[in-house]
């Protein structure tokens, strides 16, 4: 809306200079603001008589709709180092089993508003999707913290990916959209996998409040410009050229810091929620995962 003040994932300029502008607040604060903003539950828990729990869509989730589909999709959850329990979601969607996406969403939403997404593309790029609900599990009470946002990706990475289905760190994609590349160049700087996916990826908090920052202070929050030099994997940057929420000077110096990146893709005139609507979206990710990942 014409004079309304950007805003990145629900958090206004003003209230991001604010966060900023206290340091002491900042680890804590800026995680809650930027990064867990919790969406419409879409899946419950239950528990049977020997305690253990499994996940049900809900008539909320987004492949509600596609009853046939729901066949492909498996709900669960797992224990993080912290004692989280983290839901997670696994769509067989791949004739093959060679790749698979290990997706971290973006802001305010979970695997089940993804799922007619995940439904509908992975077939595209011939991979299977696992995902997971790192900012809560419904009905459980835990404090957003980026320790917690580290600590459910590696639950994830560990636990199901690696143990339920089988899947080896070399058949793992890592797919991080917008708050989701956070949690993804973290684990990807600590361990070696097929491939890394960044999608409108943010240097850092303050690097999104003030543009001009050039190097990282000790109060900043999710400082991964400082950790994607260390990813040894190849790299595929995505970022919309007219990005209104994480500016696409991000992406771009992301690219730049990369030692294994990738052509990136670049969409003019995309902004930060709308890059899977352009055609180039899907194909870019197909040459990649197809052409440009080694065949053995």
């Amino acid at each position: 809306m014409p004079g309304t003040a950007p805003r990145m994932n629900g958090v206004s300029l003003g209230e991001l200079c604010w966060l900023f502008c206290c340091p002491a607040l900042i680890p804590r604060a800026a995680s809650r603001k930027l990064a867990f903003l919790p969406p419409e539950p879409t899946y419950s828990v239950h528990s049977d008589a020997n305690g253990a729990t499994s996940l049900h869509l809900s008539e909320r989730a987004d492949c509600s709709t596609l009853r046939e589909s729901w066949t492909r999709v498996e709900m669960f959850s797992t224990r993080s180092s912290r004692g989280n329990r983290v839901g997670c979601m696994f769509v067989r969607c791949a004739p093959t089993d060679r790749y698979t996406l290990l997706f971290s969403p973006r802001n305010a939403v979970g695997p089940g508003e993804m799922c007619s997404f995940y439904i509908a593309s992975a077939p595209g790029i011939n991979c299977n999707v696992f995902s997971y609900d790192y900012i809560r599990l419904r009905g459980q009470h835990r404090k957003p913290s980026e320790k917690n946002l580290y600590a459910d990706i590696e639950a994830a990475w560990q636990g199901p990916g690696r143990n339920k289905y089988g899947v080896t760190p070399e058949n793992i994609i890592l797919y991080g959209q917008s708050i989701g590349t956070v949690p993804t160049i973290d684990l990807a700087a600590r361990y070696e996998c097929a491939a890394v996916i960044l999608h409108s990826p943010l240097m850092s908090g303050l690097r999104v409040a003030f543009p001009d920052t050039r190097k990282t202070y000790c109060f900043d929050a999710f400082p991964s410009i400082d950790k994607v030099s260390k990813v040894a994997s190849p790299v595929l940057v995505i970022h919309g050229t007219e990005d209104e929420v994480i500016d696409f000077s991000h992406g771009l110096a992301m690219y730049e810091r990369c030692p294994r990146a990738v052509e990136p893709l670049w969409v003019e005139g995309a902004g930060h929620n709308d890059i899977e609507l352009y055609a180039q979206y899907l194909e870019r990710l197909k040459q990649f995962i197809s052409f440009e990942l080694p065949t053995s």
